[in-house]
């Protein structure tokens, strides 16, 4: 009975922490779910699968949550925090094969409850980082255990799931050159590799082609431009998990194609460079090492609309929650550990409550960056009409160039008979992006 109790603690402190996402509505690209045939027709399960769709097992996976509750939000997200506890409980098991006791224990408790989760915990659309990461972690497992072939296996419903996990054969080779240099482990590498350079192809050209994909050419920034400002995002990921403040659904993130952005490279680079030092036998420097790496495929050259996403960190949770417990395993104060848990899940319990209605989600992101129109845009909608007009007015004076504040104040005024007025607004919306 005593192997099983951090087992049934890990559980209860992911329920505790992020139980209360099954109250949760749905937010912001969870809607455009509903207008999809693919998940709302009795036969959408086979366009799941079609070669034009993108990760076909996570909409397949809204599918049959459609067939079982409809719009009803309480079967999606009790789908996401399964598969969350899930990765958890199977991420304990893996590391318990490669690390010390201590170490294994308090890597599964940071990745478990660490609020940089709660993003892709509550968010629904965050589905396809859950998914990919599940699989993942179950290759991860299979492959400690010397069953290399059956760890490629799993490692291909992950690139179903999400082509963000394109770099994780990358943190298996790491792993490889770092603990074992096993011959027999080249083969499914190899393998592995094949299939991640397929899925990328195929989701740049579907980004291109599919109208309002939101990355590729699609993504309103070029590539190196989109490049430059990662290192600055990396730093920012980084500090969210050391401290743990400025969680938000949509950051202010500059565009840094100047020195600035050189010089977070620069310090990223010089991180990379340290923890080259520390790379033999799992220690500390393969961790970080294959944090950045899992990170590549977001914080790179592939441009995205949003330059970053709290919920990109998930995947990379899995080599930097083990980065925490090596370093923090043999702490001369160790019974500061379960307090920080006991933060954590705190900290994570709140920032799920910020996510439990659209407007404490939006006024949170409007507190994180003023300056920004999104939130208020967003944030307007779920208002009563008059509070709404102010808010969009406010988006005015900050972006009066912005076709999304101009196209909202139209649908307001035509929502309230107003046509005239929405018509106006319609057309400056035309005139700004025709």
């Amino acid at each position: 009975m005593r192997p099983l109790l951090p087992y049934a603690l890990l559980l209860g402190a992911i329920l505790a922490a992020f139980g209360g996402s099954l109250a949760a509505p749905f937010h912001f690209d969870d809607f455009a779910l509903f207008a999809d045939p693919a998940v709302t027709t009795p036969s959408g399960w086979l366009d799941n699968f079609r070669p034009a769709q993108s990760r076909p097992l996570t909409w397949f996976t809204f599918w049959l949550n459609y067939r079982l509750s409809g719009r009803h939000p309480a079967s999606y997200h009790a789908l996401n925090l399964l598969l969350h506890a899930a990765s958890s409980l199977v991420l304990a098991s893996a590391l318990l094969r490669i690390l010390p006791r201590s170490a294994a224990w308090i890597a599964a408790f940071v990745f478990s409850i660490h609020p940089a989760q709660t993003e892709a915990v509550v968010y629904v659309w965050a589905r396809g980082s859950l998914l990919a990461a599940f699989f993942c972690v179950l290759s991860f497992r299979q492959w400690l255990h010397g069953r290399h072939w059956l760890a490629a296996a799993w490692f291909l419903p992950a690139l179903l799931a999400k082509e963000e996990c394109a770099a994780f054969p990358v943190f298996l080779g790491l792993l490889h050159l770092s603990v074992s240099r096993n011959p027999a482990e080249l083969r499914p590498l190899l393998v592995m590799f094949l299939a991640a350079a397929a899925a990328v192809l195929r989701v740049a050209i579907l980004s291109a082609i599919i109208p309002g994909s939101g990355a590729g050419p699609q993504a309103g920034i070029g590539p190196l431009a989109y490049l430059a400002t990662q290192g600055y995002v990396i730093l920012r990921y980084f500090q969210l998990l050391a401290i743990p403040v400025g969680f938000t659904i949509d950051p202010d993130i500059p565009v840094l194609y100047d020195w600035r952005g050189l010089l977070c490279w620069t310090a990223v680079a010089g991180i990379a460079w340290f923890s080259l030092g520390y790379f033999s036998r799992a220690r500390a420097g393969f961790w970080l090492l294959g944090g950045l790496v899992l990170l590549a495929p977001t914080s790179s050259f592939f441009p995205a609309a949003d330059l970053a996403a709290d919920r990109r960190l998930y995947l990379p949770m899995i080599a930097l929650a083990p980065l925490a417990g090596v370093l923090l395993h043999r702490t001369r104060f160790p019974v500061l550990l379960p307090a920080a848990g006991v933060v954590c899940v705190m900290l994570s319990y709140a920032r799920t409550s910020a996510w439990l209605t659209p407007e404490s989600l939006w006024e949170d992101a409007m507190r994180w960056a003023p300056a920004k129109v999104r939130p208020r845009v967003q944030l307007a909608r779920a208002l009563p009409p008059a509070q709404a007009r102010r808010m969009l007015e406010e988006a005015k004076n900050l972006a009066p160039d912005d076709p999304a504040v101009a196209s909202e104040l139209g649908r307001m005024y035509l929502n309230e008979g107003k046509p005239s007025e929405a018509l106006s607004e319609f057309g400056r919306a035309a005139a700004i992006r025709p």
